[in-house]
């Protein structure tokens, strides 16, 4: 099926996809004249040369040809969006469709009776041979179409559509969407974020309640779908579904037509046999900020700002001592790149707050995965330096927060409602895991808003490159063991006054467990 564990344990991530690749291309699979395993080629995922002449293994499964397909009868799904560069006047509309249909495009204008602006959309093919995971032998068709030139804190109408499926018609105006673009100037605004969602209804329940808070934008820190429920980076797991993602798309679509939805990759994206990297499947999906140090070993490092608030997103499988598929993938230049974004957005007049977000976990007392060292040595000391206000973290499927933290110590406690003051104090850290996954445990008491239980110190451990170490540590302040979601309401301030972070812990019931603010004074 997938590489031999033997062999998997002793491969990179790298090494295993050419393993697929040379073990694949002495099969017989042939699908549409070609084999087709998901390397980026002139803007789709197609890779190797055209068939020779052979027999297939097994008879194919019957998809009609695209030329016989008639577009009146394929609706589109799983719409999300993500900013461009410039979240004032870059969108990316993304989408899928189930076969193949001709002439793919999106309209676009100020009012849903206007829709004449018509662009043409990119087509990503990705296609899961027979053989790999559960789901093989399945072709996955991702939509994009890039959307610039728009016009600050302005909500634009869309449709998306292809030859025969006009959104601008009548009978399908009730298939358009909207999104409104950042604004050029200082403005109160709320994002949400969470991670570990997969396909459940906890993950479904949880949209529901994000949709109600009016996000300008969403955060996913990470293990996004759970198509490869091990996790582990390795091609010999055989659990992969690819059609795992279909039915997250289409979950996820009630908020991410409308709320841009920017993911950072976890351990569980990591998908061996599109890519060396590993990431081949994830950059036919989405279509983020390009503006990262290495797109094509990291696609999932970018920064974008939004209203006076820096958001910028890390791969910290790069240097997960736990999970170590990619670690070193960067060879270091990740986080320079990290230091050089702080260095400029604490010079910059226009941010007043730095919101960082990543998968593996710098600070959490969880029994299942606990602390990445890794985390810990390569960024934790830059967060500091630069004064980070947030750090949002995954990976750990339950709600943790810290005190707030410098050098390893609890420089201040922050109780509930308490107030942080990272300038002078030090950074707070938050695991928001507990999207949708099933939960894991803490070894000490719960304690959350109207339930507080505090203790001297918890007992929990960190992952090192020698192993788990063991630690007792003061800093675990909130500890919530349900699902629940982050949001975030950012206030902005004259220059000399006290702008604000208020953070809020929200259970899938619709309760706060937690709640506390980050201020600082506004340039």
């Amino acid at each position: 099926m997938g590489v031999p564990e033997r062999l998997a344990d002793r491969m990179s991530m790298a090494e295993q996809h050419e393993y697929l690749r040379a073990k694949f291309s002495r099969r017989t699979m042939i699908r549409g004249g070609a084999v087709t395993l998901g390397a980026v080629t002139g803007g789709a995922f197609v890779t190797g040369a055209p068939a020779q002449a052979a027999v297939p293994a097994r008879a194919p499964r019957t998809t009609p040809a695209a030329e016989h397909v008639d577009g009146a009868l394929v609706a589109p799904f799983g719409r999300h969006l993500a900013y461009g560069n410039d979240p004032r006047t870059e969108i990316t509309v993304s989408w899928q469709v189930p076969v193949a249909v001709k002439k793919p495009f999106i309209r676009i204008g100020a009012h849903p009776w206007d829709l004449s602006r018509r662009i043409e959309a990119e087509v990503r093919t990705l296609h899961t041979p027979a053989g790999v995971g559960t789901g093989g032998d399945h072709t996955q068709y991702y939509l994009h179409a890039r959307l610039t030139h728009l016009k600050p804190g302005r909500t634009y109408y869309y449709g998306v559509g292809h030859a025969g499926f006009d959104p601008a018609a009548a009978h399908l105006l009730g298939t358009l969407g909207t999104f409104t673009t950042a604004p050029d100037h200082k403005a109160p605004f709320t994002f949400t974020a969470f991670g570990d969602e997969g396909v459940s209804y906890h993950g479904l329940a949880n949209n529901s309640l994000l949709l109600g808070q009016n996000p300008a934008f969403h955060l996913h820190a990470g293990d996004i779908a759970y198509a490869d429920p091990a996790g582990q980076g390795k091609a010999s797991d055989t659990g992969f579904d690819a059609r795992i993602w279909d039915q997250f798309l289409a979950q996820t679509e009630s908020v991410a037509k409308s709320v841009p939805w920017m993911p950072a990759y976890g351990n569980h994206d990591m998908e061996a046999w599109y890519s060396p990297n590993g990431y081949g499947g994830e950059e036919a999906r989405w279509n983020l900020p390009d503006n990262g140090p290495d797109k094509k070993n990291l696609p999932g490092v970018y920064t974008f700002v939004h209203g006076n608030t820096a958001v910028i997103s890390l791969d910290a499988n790069d240097i997960s001592f736990e999970i170590p598929a990619n670690l070193g993938i960067s060879g270091g230049t990740q986080t320079k790149w990290l230091e050089t974004q702080l260095k400029k957005y604490r010079a910059s007049k226009d941010v007043d707050f730095v919101v960082v977000f990543f998968h593996h976990c710098a600070y959490c007392t969880s029994t299942a995965h606990a602390s990445e060292g890794g985390v810990r040595q390569e960024w934790v000391p830059l967060f500091e330096k630069y004064t980070v206000d947030l750090v949002i973290n995954g990976h750990n499927h339950q709600y943790e927060r810290t005190d707030v933290i410098k050098a390893g110590a609890v420089t201040k406690k922050l109780p509930i409602g308490g107030t942080a003051y990272p300038e002078s104090e030090g950074v707070v850290y938050v695991t928001a895991g507990a999207a949708g996954r099933s939960l894991y445990a803490f070894s000490a008491p719960l304690s959350y808003e109207g339930h507080e239980n505090e203790v001297d110190s918890v007992a929990s451990f960190i992952n090192t490159k020698d192993g788990k170490v063991d630690e007792t540590v003061t800093w675990s302040r909130v500890r919530y063991l349900d699902y629940s979601f982050l949001r975030v309401d950012v206030t902005p301030a004259a220059k000399g006054r006290t702008a604000t972070l208020t953070v809020r812990g929200i259970a899938e019931t619709g309760e706060q467990v937690d709640h506390f603010t980050v201020a600082r004074k506004a340039k």
